[in-house]
């Protein structure tokens, strides 16, 4: 039986989790690099029958983890394979202050896990399957704020607009190969997550619209981190997907 293939970033909490989780079943292979590993998704690999591989890495110094992905995918069988894809979803927010209060350190953090990471982890995964006969996809978790900007926002903003546009790059890229592979970045809606509770306790002085986010945490508008990786793996798996190098799962 041929097999379906996923790699996953920031798997170990959150919707990246969630959507490992939500992956694990027989004929998957799921390699999964994050900060720390889960035992909870090996438990459940190991339950379900799942084949999953988990890489500790920190990807604000992301090429390594691509060298890993291009040794590890040139040691599989193209042959046993179905379908490949590519999920980078790993994202981190910048203290919420005005980018003149900004430590430059945690800035370039946050674009480097936020946008360099996706762009050397997507060139490494496209470089080593290039002659496959299978079908690849490379699934880019956008924001709604990539599209609009925010205050106090700038390095999560320019990173996530970034990831578009690279994206519309790549399919452009993609587009002209024999083989080439389906792309999208797709914005996944309002999570209740870590990343929200950090948003809601932000200093309204220096995060304006920090109401705002305790106004969709009151009126129960945050979909849950278990709901948002189904709608996201059901939008992996359309038969369009791709068509639209930029996309919203609400779409």
């Amino acid at each position: 039986m041929k097999i379906k293939l996923f790699i996953i970033t920031g798997a170990s909490r959150g919707m990246g989790f969630c959507l490992a989780e939500q992956l694990l079943a027989p004929g998957h292979s799921l390699l999964c690099i994050s900060r720390t590993s889960s035992i909870e998704l090996a438990n459940e690999a190991h339950r379900r029958g799942a084949q999953l591989l988990q890489w500790t890495s920190d990807l604000s110094d992301p090429q390594p983890a691509a060298a890993q992905i291009c040794q590890w995918l040139q040691v599989q069988d193209p042959s046993l394979i179905d379908s490949a894809s590519l999920i980078n979803n790993a994202g981190v927010i910048a203290p919420l202050v005005p980018l003149c209060a900004s430590d430059p350190a945690t800035l370039a953090q946050a674009l480097r896990v936020g946008l360099e990471a996706p762009l050397v982890l997507t060139a490494a995964f496209l470089a080593s399957t290039r002659q496959w006969s299978a079908s690849r996809k490379v699934l880019n978790i956008s924001s709604g704020l990539g599209r609009r900007p925010m205050a106090s926002q700038s390095a999560y903003c320019a990173a996530k607009a970034g990831m578009d546009h690279f994206t519309r790059c790549l399919a452009l890229d993609e587009a002209s190969e024999p083989n080439g592979a389906k792309v999208c970045s797709l914005a996944p809606g309002v999570i209740d997550t870590d990343m929200q509770s950090q948003l809601r306790s932000a200093n309204p002085t220096d995060f304006p619209d920090q109401d705002s986010f305790m106004r969709l945490k009151a009126s129960d508008q945050l979909t849950s981190a278990h709901d948002a990786a189904a709608r996201v793996l059901a939008f992996l798996q359309r038969d369009d997907f791709g068509s639209e190098p930029v996309a919203d799962v609400r779409c």
